[in-house]
């Protein structure tokens, strides 16, 4: 009998030591993600305002990209704490500070959504604003 609690312990202890290493994986993609929007951004609002500076349209496509890139991180790392959370550590106090930064990203997300596209994430989208296209590869 103590082997078997032995071995289901180890193998608990091995299943949490997987999930903490997916979810600091997790972690580690949100920050490429938002490093690489950064530097992509970075670059391209360089190349684009050479020729006349300041330019505001290379300035309002660095703003847009800077956005989506942390847009996309911020979603990332929620995601990576629910991972944790729910997981590793599911307490009414570890669940309860989850909840809390789901709402701050949640609020961050939205001045993003704001910024980029001047309209908060549920009114509908103007007339001359058109969907975005789902590209397919055929």
């Amino acid at each position: 009998m103590p082997e078997e609690t032995h071995a289901t312990s180890a193998f608990l202890s091995g299943i949490r030591e997987g999930i903490e290493v997916v979810s600091v994986a997790i972690e580690v993609l949100a920050i490429v993600i938002i490093v690489i929007g950064i530097i992509i951004g970075t670059v391209t609002f360089v190349r684009r305002s050479r020729p006349r500076w300041p330019d505001p349209v290379a300035y309002g496509l660095y703003k847009e990209q800077m956005a989506r890139s942390l847009l996309l991180g911020l979603e990332i790392l929620v995601a990576a704490d629910i991972i944790r959370t729910v997981a590793l550590e599911p307490t009414l106090n570890a669940i309860a500070a989850l909840g809390l930064l789901v709402l701050v990203r949640t609020f961050l997300s939205w001045a993003l959504v704001v910024e980029m596209e001047g309209r908060w994430p549920w009114q509908p989208r103007g007339r001359a604003e058109p969907e975005p296209v789902a590209s397919t590869t055929e």
